[in-house]
């Protein structure tokens, strides 16, 4: 009862902070907000390049796909050095480009199968990446602290405790420390309702959702209205965003080329209240096709 209480407490204050935010009905039409998934392969370029580039408005760093077993944890950024990150996650920011991680991705070495296991994973993010102070802790960014927490659960079940995790993120959500939001995201299948972060969602306090119209077969031909309305009319005080593929290579299927996004997709996506922009998966690929340059005046 008592979670269940501090959920609503905490879902009515976020509402109400993103409406303060948004404005009466300015969240219909284009929002200029392009997030991009940094981090799977060494030769995207650097975390302070693709800030620097001027396309993106949020970039997530994937994955830290090891937790919930013994307190073990593994941050996979393919390659890339720790050297530098500070500096880099730090310019970003000065830039305007919020810096988020992504949790989970496509391994199979995660799981929340206890409350336990969730407030120990928030333990680690929040003294690792963001406004922890143990000594004891490795920080690999020094003292740059990220932007947020994206769930990207493609191996998780609905037994799972990322509820407990969101809830215990929220508490952090509007100030945390000097003030400093902590943007709480979740990467999901198109499919609704993907029961894998249901629970989670449910919470009502996630700010943005970004639903990936591509590698599920429920829309192996891309975007599709009905699921768009199923997410927009679910999550209502949440920002929806259309994910996307940067090129046919980035995904096993849902490509979608930038025309069709701009005439097809985007004046049917912008209808809702809610929607929130695009998301871009990946940095590699968006370097190669130019993706988001093709379409960031029309988001």
């Amino acid at each position: 009862m008592a979670l269940t209480l501090l959920r609503l407490s905490l879902a009515v204050s976020l509402a109400l902070l993103l409406t303060l935010l948004a404005g009466p009905a300015s969240a219909q039409g284009k929002t200029g907000q392009v997030t991009v998934f940094w981090g799977r392969h060494k030769d995207e370029g650097s975390l302070r390049s693709a800030c620097n580039s001027g396309l993106y408005t949020m970039v997530i760093m994937s994955f830290l796909d090891v937790y919930g077993n013994n307190n073990n944890y593994n941050l996979d950024l393919s390659g890339h050095s720790l050297a530098g990150m500070n500096a880099a996650i730090k310019r970003c920011q000065f830039l305007g480009v919020p810096v988020s991680i992504s949790i989970g991705g496509f391994g199979s070495g995660y799981s929340l199968p206890t409350n336990q296991s969730a407030l120990a994973l928030f333990d680690h993010l929040w003294n690792t990446y963001f406004g922890g102070n143990l000594t004891s802790t490795l920080r690999p960014f020094g003292d740059a602290w990220l932007d947020g927490v994206d769930m990207f659960l493609e191996h998780a079940t609905a037994a799972e405790h990322y509820d407990t995790l969101a809830v215990e993120l929220s508490k952090h959500n509007i100030r945390a420390g000097d003030g400093k939001l902590l943007h709480l995201t979740a990467t999901t299948h198109c499919r609704f309702p993907d029961d894998r972060v249901k629970e989670a969602l449910d919470t009502g306090i996630f700010e943005r959702i970004h639903v990936r119209f591509y590698d599920d077969s429920d829309c192996a031909a891309g975007f599709r209205g009905d699921e768009w309305g199923s997410w927009t009319n679910a999550y209502p005080f949440t920002k929806i965003y259309v994910g996307v593929p940067a090129s046919p290579q980035a995904a096993a299927s849902g490509y979608m080329d930038p025309a069709t996004l701009r005439r097809a997709v985007l004046p049917v996506a912008q209808k809702a209240s809610n929607y929130g922009g695009v998301m871009i998966w990946d940095r590699y690929f968006d370097k190669r096709s130019n993706y988001s340059g093709a379409i960031k005046n029309w988001v």
